[in-house]
């Protein structure tokens, strides 16, 4: 389960080709070229005296709530960058969308809403969804010069995927319970096992793990 979290974070790098336009930059990407190395911000507390009084001061949180901040903006940012990408991309296809942003946790979040024709940018289970949100965060990297982990949604699809697998996972915990049999699931990618797999943590008395190579690894629901 901990490798399918650590995927699900990375998601799957899907190759890249180029998309030119007027107004948009051209985009040349290959694979080997992406890091997902993550650069852990330094959390080491700052603690000043007072020569007066003698009296020490931890800065702890303060420090704190200034990280939380800069990482904050960042990811605001981050978002930002990505509208403006997403806004260009779509002129040049000529479908029209309304471009939200919002940051969760620690990833920003980009959805495509309000368009007639945004189901052709989801694609057969969201993999035209899964190169274009590659693309995005590609965009974004050249600009920062960091390995970005936003999120891109169209068309509300990974919204309803993920109530979809949420309660996928619940139904199937719920019988292996009740019936003390292990019960295997279809195959998924990193993004949906993980969500299957907080699903059923949810339910007492039953444990899931997975199983299987790619593209067919799936997740198996047995009871603890």
């Amino acid at each position: 389960m901990a490798a399918d979290v650590e995927e699900a974070q990375n998601d799957e790098v899907q190759t890249a080709g180029a998309v030119s336009g007027d107004g948009a930059s051209d985009v040349v990407v290959e694979a080997d070229q992406v890091s997902a190395v993550d650069v852990e911000a330094d959390e080491t507390p700052v603690v000043e005296g007072s020569e007066d009084s003698g009296v020490v001061e931890d800065k702890t949180d303060d420090v704190s709530d200034d990280e939380d901040e800069d990482d904050e903006d960042y990811l605001v940012e981050e978002g930002e960058i990505a509208g403006d990408y997403l806004e260009q991309l779509l002129d040049v296809l000529d479908f029209d969308g309304d471009i939200d942003l919002d940051v969760e946790g620690d990833r920003a979040i980009v959805s495509i809403d309000g368009g007639d024709d945004l189901a052709k940018l989801v694609g057969r289970k969201g993999e035209v969804l899964d190169a274009l949100q590659e693309l995005t965060r590609l965009a974004v990297q050249q600009s920062t010069g960091e390995r970005s982990k936003l999120m891109l949604d169209v068309a509300g699809w990974r919204a309803n995927r993920r109530t979809e697998l949420g309660n996928l996972g619940t139904e199937a915990a719920r019988r292996v319970l009740e019936s003390g049999e292990r019960e295997e699931l279809t195959p998924m990618t990193p993004f949906e096992r993980k969500i299957v797999h907080d699903a059923v943590a949810k339910i007492d008395g039953v444990a899931s793990e997975s199983t299987g190579v790619e593209p067919a690894r799936r997740v198996v629901v047995v009871k603890a």
